[in-house]
């Protein structure tokens, strides 16, 4: 079952436009979380932010983000304030590019979602630009605000729906070649085929459980083990479903003629 999207809005090639949603294509809430405690007592330890001069506890609602501009000295910036700088990657995915699939270097891929249509109504726009990019063996190149800031993002089809890759900033990204300068060109040309046997050898088809986690299971056999003396304690919270949004979606056919006519008329190509 798939769970509450983690973002809604728009994919737009051209003229092209279909209402999405998307949620995150990994997730670490199956992951062991401690809490910290008092070992003395067994409470739970309350974090809670302490104003550096005055020593006092921060009020909820009292802390904002500082931007430095001296020593003891920030510009104060509220989440209103934050809120206020909006783009128009918020809410839209406008596809900018498109780049052959295989030039992306994987080093720049940094999280997955699952993109895919958010009302029938979508369906048929999002199905053609999914599939154009397939027959191409292209990908999209985008760009989306996640946490405030835009990130580029490429958009890659998969199956029935789009993986959307938020993309590490280049300056994130240290270069290769002062790593690699010092190994050797070639390798000696009468190991590779002995190495290729081995290849050959232990060669198998992907599994998920090829990146199984042995410290995750190792912990939950521990955890287990000690609270067979103790009493389970379960507790769950559900929270409310977001309201779907309205949206106006223009007729397939229509947009992508006039989206080529344009394109053509103008001299670009995409």
């Amino acid at each position: 079952m798939a769970l509450r999207p983690y973002w809604k809005g728009y994919l737009k090639l051209s003229l092209v436009t279909c209402p999405v949603n998307m949620s995150p294509a990994t997730s670490e809430s199956e992951k062991v979380r401690f809490h910290t405690l008092n070992r003395l007592t067994g409470n739970r330890v309350v974090s809670q932010y302490i104003d550096s001069v005055t020593g006092k506890p921060v009020k909820d609602g009292n802390d904002a983000k500082g931007y430095a501009r001296g020593e003891n000295d920030y510009v104060i910036l509220t989440d209103e304030d934050l809120d206020a700088v909006a783009l128009e990657t918020v809410k839209t995915i406008d596809i900018e590019k498109f780049v052959p699939a295989d030039s992306i270097a994987s080093v720049y891929l940094e999280k997955p979602h699952y993109l895919m249509p958010d009302n029938s109504v979508g369906n048929e726009a999002f199905a053609v630009i999914r599939d154009a990019m397939k027959a191409d063996k292209v990908v999209g190149i985008s760009k989306l605000v996640i946490g405030r800031r835009e990130r580029a993002v490429i958009l890659e089809p998969r199956e029935e729906g789009i993986v959307l890759w938020s993309l590490r900033f280049g300056d994130e990204v240290r270069p290769e070649e002062s790593y690699f300068e010092d190994i050797d060109n070639e390798a000696d040309p009468d190991l590779i085929p002995l190495v290729q046997q081995l290849i050959k050898k232990k060669s198998a088809h992907w599994s998920p459980d090829m990146a199984s986690d042995p410290i995750q299971d190792s912990l939950l056999k521990l955890i287990a083990k000690k609270k067979k003396a103790m009493k389970p304690s379960n507790k769950t919270a559900r929270g409310k479903p977001d309201a779907s949004a309205k949206s106006n979606v223009v007729n397939i056919m229509d947009a992508l003629r006039k989206s080529v006519a344009a394109e053509l008329k103008s001299g670009k190509a995409r």
